[in-house]
């Protein structure tokens, strides 16, 4: 979205020679686009009906932008981080309001699991470890849910106003997985480099596991991908899961009988909701368990 066009949507260079080429008989929107002509979308144009689903050629010729931003999977993730933020703050303003609510009561929860989970696998005094898992688990956990939304519930609404396609489970989008995963990468080197500096950490990826400096380019060779295999791992892992279960919906949206759906939808709906949480967990322990090897002095 560099540019501010809509990649994948186009509208007719021509409207009315448009609309009259598509009352010919045999005429497809395809084969009429390319007869008047297109033009990208751009964000004025949404809600003006004019933009229809892109062609080949348009994904194939001069609309291809390497810089584009997946808005719908950013959009979705920075709102569903603003409703975490909402909730837990207004449980927290409300504890002194008397007998606790179910809210206060789910979100007490949720903090005494992951304060026991942090405190029995980081054993050193941190005060970022803590509200960083708390903000992993929910907020991964609120993105996975989406997947439990109809699935052409907000893509239809998207269609409607220009937007032809829409991703509504942010955490099936790799581009967000691996992004956090970056984020969790980066905290790596921060823990190393404050609790044994950039020296301590140079000699820990050089004369490990072989201490002799003649083993440095080995042991540079076997840490480095050690160490580069932890983000992709996982944000890999959260992806390919996500992905699948969003995958079997659509598969079981595709089958013609309704009740057939239902039988089926409904088993791996009920299904989903653990996969859902355990994504949330694993991503939170292994964020938990890498800062606290990155901690170690040894």
């Amino acid at each position: 979205m560099r540019d501010g066009t809509i990649v994948d949507s186009v509208k007719p260079a021509d409207s009315a020679a448009f609309e009259q080429c598509l009352l010919q008989e045999g005429a497809t929107q395809e084969s009429c686009l390319t007869t008047v002509g297109f033009e990208q979308c751009t964000l004025g144009d949404l809600g003006s009906g004019e933009c229809v689903a892109s062609l080949s050629e348009a994904k194939s010729g001069s609309f291809v932008n390497p810089y584009t931003l997946n808005l719908d999977s950013l959009g979705l993730t920075v709102l569903l981080g603003i409703v975490f933020l909402i909730l837990f703050r207004y449980a927290a303003k409300r504890t002194t309001s008397g007998v606790p609510n179910k809210l206060q009561c789910f979100v007490e929860m949720i903090f005494e699991f992951v304060r026991d989970t942090v405190t029995s696998i980081f054993k050193r005094k941190s005060d970022l470890i803590a509200p960083l898992s708390l903000t992993v688990f929910m907020w991964i956990f609120l993105m996975n849910l989406m997947d439990l939304l109809p699935i052409d519930l907000l893509p239809s609404l998207a269609t409607a106003i220009g937007v032809p396609y829409f991703r509504v489970v942010p955490s099936a989008d790799v581009n967000i997985t691996l992004s956090m995963a970056t984020g969790v990468f980066l905290l790596i080197f921060a823990f190393s480099f404050k609790n044994i500096g950039v020296k301590g950490f140079l000699k820990s990826i050089t004369l490990h596991p072989f201490n002799h400096p003649v083993f440095i380019p080995v042991n540079f060779i076997l840490e480095g991908v050690s160490l580069l295999s932890k983000p992709v791992s996982l944000g890999l892992r959260l992806f390919g899961n996500m992905y699948a279960g969003e995958m079997i919906f659509i598969l079981i949206a595709l089958i013609p009988l309704w009740w057939i759906q239902w039988v089926l939808n409904v088993p791996w709906a009920l299904f989903h909701i653990l996969i859902v949480t355990l994504q949330a967990f694993i991503f939170m322990v292994l964020t938990i368990v890498y800062l606290s090897m990155a901690s170690e002095e040894d």
